[in-house]
């Protein structure tokens, strides 16, 4: 969010310096190098053949000779066996649901890409919605132990607008009478996407500043002076904050209470996502969706059926989610505990899984991911422009129904950097500090 939005700004000829916590740049876009040094990404990542603007973006940048697509498939691990569903033959065979079933399921895939009031769906909780199109049994089956593993557990009180956006992306991917389903890449990951935007930023006289997280955005008199860092005031016209909420809450203590406790409204699902790199694949599906409730994972995203494994080193890569509520005692697991569980229950799924296959298991962990919107909250999302004079947000929160991913991000960081010039009544050559603080999550959350 911070870099697109730095690159943004930059184009309009804001002079522009980005502020970051971490040795580098990314966020969760960033990579890790394993031992062996080959890079890739810490989180799974996926482009779509729909996601127009992040692809209209990588055009612009030059970069978009170094996308790659390729045909993949999605399965359920229901009652300990696996189905592929692929298409309408795969679907109207599919076990854990009778023909009226399946027929309901198909409608309500088909029925969310007909909503263009997404505003409807505030007030309808997911359950009530799926249950009403897909009916009591599909919603028992499919939906309810799936929502159950994306929210930890409690989804009660959740929009339909939550399962709405995702039918809507899911369907986006396949095209054609075949309807076959494609997922892409960008050669290098998404680090490929920032370096690129990084040397259009610093061509245009900006400045990156590595290392360097920020103690407390600089508020007098209602007004946005600067950053400091350790005892030193840098000052700027204006500051953009592009950080989770709860983060960029802790660094602005002389704002008024009003906003505090505004902000305190907004919390996140974190995550627990080991990376399990192996020298075969494990599934040929990109996503399995998993139903039954004692697997502690959300799915299995297998990013090698679409990332040839000669861009990441011959490694096959494997992420295994778990989303977690705030508060889960998932996150009071060590690294080595969470090893041992995750890999019973892969020997469990798979039984011909043998654990000299694995070459590195990684585990990665994020308090603040996924933004929780609850029934009819919209007018709990925090707004770009604060009442602080000259200060911004820029968060995922915002994004909204949308999902949290780097199509809808690189888009809410264009339209944020249009609010910003047409906010500001300075011309467009003031110096804009953007703050990234990613890295100090852990020791500040």
């Amino acid at each position: 969010m911070g870099v697109s939005l730095g690159y943004f700004l930059s184009q309009q000829g804001v002079n522009v310096e980005i502020f970051e916590a971490s040795p580098s740049l990314g966020g969760l876009a960033n990579t890790v190098t394993l031992e062996d040094g080959v890079s890739v990404d810490r989180f799974y990542h996926t482009i779509l053949s729909s996601d127009s603007h992040l692809r209209q973006l990588c055009t612009e940048l030059n970069i978009a000779d170094r996308l790659r697509f390729r045909e993949t498939k999605m399965g359920f691990y229901h009652q300990g066996e696996i189905h592929s569903m692929n298409n309408i033959v795969e679907f109207l065979r599919f076990p854990p649901l009778g023909w009226i079933d399946r027929f309901r399921l198909g409608l309500t895939v088909l029925y969310a890409q007909f909503v263009r009031d997404w505003h409807r769906l505030e007030g309808t909780s997911v359950e009530e919605w799926l249950v009403r199109l897909s009916g009591q049994r599909t919603f028992e089956n499919i939906w309810r132990p799936m929502l159950k593993a994306k929210f930890d557990g409690g989804f009660e009180n959740t929009p339909a607008t939550y399962i709405w956006a995702r039918l809507v992306r899911m369907k986006s991917t396949r095209s054609g009478a075949s309807q076959k389903e494609e997922a892409g890449h960008l050669i290098g990951g998404y680090m490929t996407l920032i370096e690129a935007m990084v040397e259009q930023i610093e061509a245009a006289g900006g400045k990156i500043h590595l290392r360097c997280p920020v103690q407390e955005i600089v508020i007098e008199q209602g007004r946005a002076r600067g950053v400091r860092i350790g005892h030193e005031i840098y000052p700027f016209n204006a500051v953009v904050a592009a950080l989770q909420v709860p983060i960029f809450r802790q660094l602005i203590p002389s704002a008024g209470q009003d906003y505090h406790d505004f902000l305190g409204k907004t919390d996140y699902l974190g995550v627990i996502c080991p990376l399990l790199v192996l020298d075969r694949p494990l599934t040929g599906f990109w996503t399995l969706n998993i139903t039954d409730d004692r697997v502690p994972f959300t799915g299995i995203i297998e990013t090698t059926t679409y990332i040839d494994p000669e861009f990441v080193g011959g490694h096959h890569l494997v992420y295994l989610p778990k989303y977690i509520a705030p508060g889960s005692h998932w996150q009071q697991m060590s690294d080595e505990e969470i090893k041992e569980t995750w890999l019973q229950h892969l020997e469990t799924m798979f039984p011909h899984f043998d654990r000299r296959w694995v070459r590195y298991f990684l585990v990665h962990r994020e308090r603040y991911v996924e933004p929780l919107h609850w029934l009819n909250s919209t007018h709990l999302i925090p707004q770009v422009k604060t009442p602080i004079e000259n200060l911004y947000l820029a968060t995922t929160a915002q994004i909204y129904p949308a999902l949290t991913n780097s199509e809808s991000v690189t888009r809410h960081a264009r339209r944020m950097a249009q609010i910003i010039l047409e906010e500001s009544l300075t011309p467009v050559s003031w110096p804009t500090c953007v703050v990234r603080q990613a890295a100090v999550l852990d020791t500040v959350a």
